[in-house]
């Protein structure tokens, strides 16, 4: 090969070396971009929650407003206590995480260890279709099967919410399931257990850190849901003495009253959201410490 080919071969290789560079950089640099304006984002909606409800913590007491079971904003003077709305956030939580957690878990079982291959194609569809099903049209489902077994109450909310977080758990309990190597459950069947006992002895402690993974997503799903709740949950503000009472959710108390809401109860309501921002904080980060206690 002549001279003159082989330095049209370095500069050819410099060249494509030069711009592989070029474009990894510039790809470093749009992750970092994105990565930053999530960020951004973030801290956004905290600084416009906090900013907001500052006036009212300062105005009502934060004491009071997070231990009062008065809500009555057109009462002269007004009160604002939200502690029907925490105790109703966290009692369909519960409810749902009863309702919802043992099912996902056994339907996950089924479709990654026992399912035939045609009803698996039949069946692991329809459980994804059920997460692309508008909240609203659960809560016309609501209305129309639940509600006239419960009337509009805590235990509705609870049973539909169950039923919300099913296709969130049941995806991703399954692989954490399929994640699980196949030698544990061989090695569970050559030391004599059968098949139940294998996959529940063996390969759902080994999944445990994605069998809670999934939970705390199920868990974020049902404390953000606002239309399906206020559809069948009664939206009374009130403490509740059984689970046949109405209630309403922290989410709910915000949807139904911003719309008209002025000057100090405008900003108790964006208190409203730092508190549920605040809960759902706590809870993902207990889920957390679970899951890499876990791990």
């Amino acid at each position: 090969m002549s001279p003159a080919h082989e330095s049209t071969d370095v500069l050819t290789e410099t060249s494509t070396w030069t711009w592989r560079l070029v474009k990894e950089r510039g790809m470093g640099l749009l992750f970092a971009f994105t990565a930053l304006v999530s960020i951004a984002a973030v801290a956004l909606i905290c600084v416009f929650l906090v900013g907001g409800s500052l006036p009212a913590f300062s105005e009502i007491g934060l004491f009071a407003f997070l231990t009062g079971t008065d809500w009555s904003p057109s009462d002269v003077p007004p009160t604002f206590g939200i502690l029907p709305m925490i105790v109703g956030s966290l009692y369909i939580t519960a409810g749902a995480i009863v309702v919802g957690v043992p099912v996902g878990l056994l339907a996950a079982v089924f479709l990654a260890r026992s399912c035939p291959p045609r009803l698996y194609r039949i069946v692991k569809p329809g459980v994804d279709l059920l997460a692309g099903i508008p909240s609203v049209v659960y809560g016309f489902f609501g209305m129309a099967a639940i509600v006239p077994l419960f009337d509009n109450s805590m235990l509705a909310a609870s049973v539909l919410l169950g039923i919300m977080i099913l296709p969130t758990i049941v995806a991703l309990a399954e692989s954490a399931l399929r994640a699980v190597p196949e030698s544990y459950y061989e090695g569970a069947l050559a030391l004599g257990s059968g098949h139940y006992r294998a996959v529940y002895s063996v390969l759902l402690p080994a999944a445990r850190s994605g069998v809670l993974a999934a939970i705390v997503l199920g868990v974020g799903r049902a404390i953000g849901e606002t239309m399906a709740v206020i559809m069948v949950a009664g939206n009374q503000a009130r403490m509740p003495d059984s689970i046949f009472d109405g209630v309403r959710t922290l989410t709910a108390n915000i949807v139904l009253e911003m719309g008209y809401a002025a000057d100090l109860h405008r900003q108790a309501l964006i208190a409203t959201g730092v508190v549920l921002l605040v809960f759902i904080l706590l809870i993902n980060l207990s889920f957390s410490a679970l899951v890499r206690k876990a791990r």
